[in-house]
């Protein structure tokens, strides 16, 4: 039996998923973030071999014919081949950005964009397994427009120059906070997580008719939509990310924009499989459609 493993690391956790080149999944592993940017290279290590120990189970590490590895963040295989052949794991290791997998997790097309949508936003072109351009991803700072952290930060300030409505009175009691002085020294402290933990409070808001939190919603959905427009990419376009490919109003947001002008996303389902299916295409009997719908039916 011929294993390959595909991996989906990032700033919060790593996944990994062990397969046959027929497209068979073997086994899945969750450890702490892989990003060697964010976590260290050496724990972004640690925490990719974990998962892809889980992942193994009882399966012989010698028998994984090939490894691919999205990272987010700047990543080579270096940084991950000594902690995989600590494992056992001596197969050749490819690493890709995560978009690459993201896309990959939605379509067995060789070229096309993918529009991501989580704690960060960006939007990038692929061909041929590697990013040809990006558009955002640049951070909290300078951009993530439409993201989750970008929806809790406009959350905050809403609320805090509409200190009297319902809504403002929401994300007051999530954060813990009495008074609108209160809240602007609580946002000072520069709680990040915490800022980005109000997303799902926006979207939820923002599905029972709160105008606050459906004014939010909607920038979020034109910004997501000016990032993917500004790569002018062809081909299929995948979504991904917690806001586009789970049930959320963004999601509904920009999927009636891109239906209106006659275009059919697809939504990524699981990265470190897309990861897997990556590196067992080269090695499989199936064709790259078939070991694709294997590894990546719902």
């Amino acid at each position: 039996m011929n294993l390959v493993v595909g991996v989906d690391a990032g700033g919060t956790s790593s996944r990994a998923v062990v397969a046959t080149t027929g497209g068979r999944l073997l086994g899945r592993g969750l450890a702490g973030p892989g990003n060697p940017l964010t976590a260290g290279p050496d724990c972004a290590a640690a925490a990719v071999a974990a998962a892809v120990r889980t992942a193994l189970g009882s399966h012989e590490p010698a028998l994984i014919e090939a490894a691919t590895l999205g990272i987010a963040g700047p990543a080579t295989a270096a940084q991950f081949a000594p902690a995989l052949a600590a494992l056992g794991v001596n197969a050749q290791v490819t690493v890709v950005g995560d978009v690459v997998t993201a896309f990959a997790s939605g379509t067995p097309a060789p070229a096309g964009a993918v529009l991501i949508a989580g704690t960060g936003a960006i939007a990038a072109s692929v061909r041929a397994d590697a990013v040809e351009r990006t558009s955002d991803g640049l951070g909290w700072l300078l951009g993530d427009e439409g993201s989750g952290r970008w929806l809790g930060l406009r959350a905050v300030r809403t609320a805090v120059r509409t200190w009297s409505t319902p809504f403002a009175a929401s994300i007051a009691s999530r954060v813990g906070v009495a008074t609108a002085d209160e809240m602007v020294y609580w946002a000072q402290a520069l709680p990040w997580n915490e800022i980005g933990d109000l997303a799902p409070l926006v979207c939820e808001a923002a599905r029972s008719g709160d105008p606050h939190a459906t004014a939010i919603v909607d920038e979020a959905v034109a910004h997501l939509v000016a990032t993917l427009d500004d790569l002018g990419a062809d081909g299929p376009v995948v979504l991904g990310g917690g806001l586009l490919a789970g049930d959320t109003p963004v999601r509904d947001g920009v999927l009636k924009v891109l239906r209106t002008r006659g275009l059919h996303p697809r939504t990524g389902r699981d990265p470190a499989a897309g990861a897997a299916w990556l590196a067992a295409r080269p090695l499989s009997p199936l064709t790259p459609a078939a070991l694709h719908e294997a590894l990546l039916s719902p």
